[in-house]
């Protein structure tokens, strides 16, 4: 990234002159090459809370690499014991109210699934209020809950909201650091779902996802997953590749084994061809909005790769302009192409018996479509749209293992958003909780995590990758 803060020392003098904030860290910690089998090697995570999930989170953890630091007495420290001795890892146990001198953790996981009323809610208190000083650069904050809505009384449907709100602000405090705070809310039954989950969000590869609740159903079918090259031999449909979040998305999920069909427009040969022929992908040309769109990309994927297992529609434009001066061809653009064609192409795959059992389809979002944004009436329209379609779509493809889910980026370093005026772009950056803009390959690694079978518990769906920006909900 090429950033005015970042790379010119005269510029960050000003800046700190003027009182205003710097990035902190300057640079996130991001994941580097594939999917590993133990991305926790050699940390310490301090786990504790309710035991509804303890014997899931010990060998989920032990799997990780992860050294555990149990909060509780030595009955709460069992599970955790016995998965530490399968697999070889060490295991501590800390007194609730003890922080032990010199000790420093990355990461904390709280069971707050046995959450009943709002007094249960102070356990999140005595967990992590000790520990909030001890956590290192770019560490991973999660509490795991029931979901609110599934609740047998009000006051543990109000105890299981209260826990989106605790770590979406636990987020923004811990954002100086590098750090996230996210909530996964899992529904009984679903605990076998939770692995892939807290692979993502314990790992760098979810180092610009912070504040958001994530949602584990049994709603669609599934079976066990890889925990390295979780794309292999799958085919991956993957629009507006060319450049930008497209391309980045192209390489990572290619780095998971995935063999990717690269789509853009007809102009866009060359680059396209370029980043087609580095991943060992595919080129298919298209206007997306033309009429005979969807019936050429279903035919090029029938008969090229008996089908497709992963639809990502990333393609999109902006055509920003205030209402009043809009003209209707610019409002016609952003909503066809956004929104128009997403659903025109996924209903021909859907109703042609293209997308195969189990597959995934990944649209492209906004928080512009969350929250709306000045002059962007067309553009905020269609990418809420986005999320209604994603909402209709997924349960009626649940059955055959399918899920459907959008992501909503929040501000992206992009050749787009480095045309903006230095000001606004700053402004952009400091509204996050991280204090930065994300990078095109955090979106890259969140619909590559949608796109793994062990993300079939997320469905309906819509994952901000915003850094915990201050917009919108």
């Amino acid at each position: 990234m090429s950033d005015l803060l970042l790379d010119n020392e005269q510029a960050r003098k000003l800046i700190k002159t003027l009182g205003l904030p710097l990035p902190v860290p300057e640079r996130l910690r991001r994941a580097k090459g594939p999917y590993e089998e133990r991305p926790l090697e050699g940390k310490v995570v301090l786990v504790g809370g309710h035991a509804a999930l303890r014997d899931t989170l010990a060998a989920s953890l032990a799997k990780m690499g992860a050294e555990s630091i149990v909060f509780g007495d030595e009955d709460d420290a069992k599970p955790f014991r016995r998965a530490g001795e399968a697999w070889g890892r060490p295991v501590r146990v800390v007194a609730p109210g003890e922080a032990p001198e010199g000790v420093k953790v990355d990461a904390m996981v709280y069971d707050a699934t046995g959450v009943r009323g709002p007094d249960d809610l102070k356990g999140l208190y005595e967990f992590f209020m000790p520990y909030m000083r001890r956590l290192n650069k770019g560490g991973r904050c999660v509490v795991i809950g029931r979901p609110a809505a599934l609740a047998g009384t009000h006051s543990e449907a109000a105890a299981a909201a209260g826990l989106e709100g605790f770590t979406r602000s636990l987020g923004k405090e811990v954002g100086e650091g590098g750090s996230t705070g996210n909530s996964v809310f899992v529904e009984k039954g679903a605990e076998a779902r939770l692995d892939a989950t807290l692979r993502f969000l314990l790992s760098p590869r979810s180092a610009f996802v912070t504040c958001q609740p994530f949602h584990i159903s049994n709603d669609a079918k599934g079976s066990d997953a890889p925990t390295t090259q979780p794309l292999e031999g799958k085919v991956v449909l993957l629009t507006g590749a060319a450049r930008g979040i497209g391309e980045s998305t192209a390489r990572i999920m290619a780095g998971e084994g995935a063999h990717v069909v690269c789509l853009d427009l007809p102009r866009d040969d060359e680059p396209l061809s370029k980043v087609a022929r580095s991943i060992g992908g595919s080129v298919l040309l298209a206007d997306i909005t033309d009429p005979d769109a969807p019936e050429l990309i279903c035919k090029e994927l029938n008969e090229r790769f008996s089908g497709v297992d992963i639809v990502v529609h990333n393609a999109g434009i902006t055509r920003d302009k205030l209402l009043a001066n809009m003209k209707p061809q610019l409002w016609d653009m952003a909503v066809d192409v956004n929104l128009g064609a997403v659903i025109r192409i996924t209903e021909k795959l859907v109703a042609n018996g293209v997308l195969n059992d189990g597959g995934r389809v990944i649209c492209l979002s906004s928080v512009s479509g969350i929250a709306g944004n000045r002059g962007q009436t067309n553009y905020s329209a269609s990418k809420a749209g986005i999320v209604g379609f994603v909402e209709s779509l997924a349960p009626q493809l649940a059955a055959r293992g399918v899920t459907v889910n959008a992501i909503a980026p929040g501000f992206i370093e992009t050749r787009l958003t480095s045309a903006m005026p230095v000001g606004i772009r700053e402004g952009a950056r400091r509204l996050s909780a991280l204090g930065q803009g994300g990078h095109p390959e955090d979106v890259g690694q969140a619909i590559t995590f949608l796109s793994t079978p062990g993300a079939v518990g997320i469905t309906g769906s819509v994952l901000r990758v915003c850094g915990g920006a201050l917009v919108g909900a």
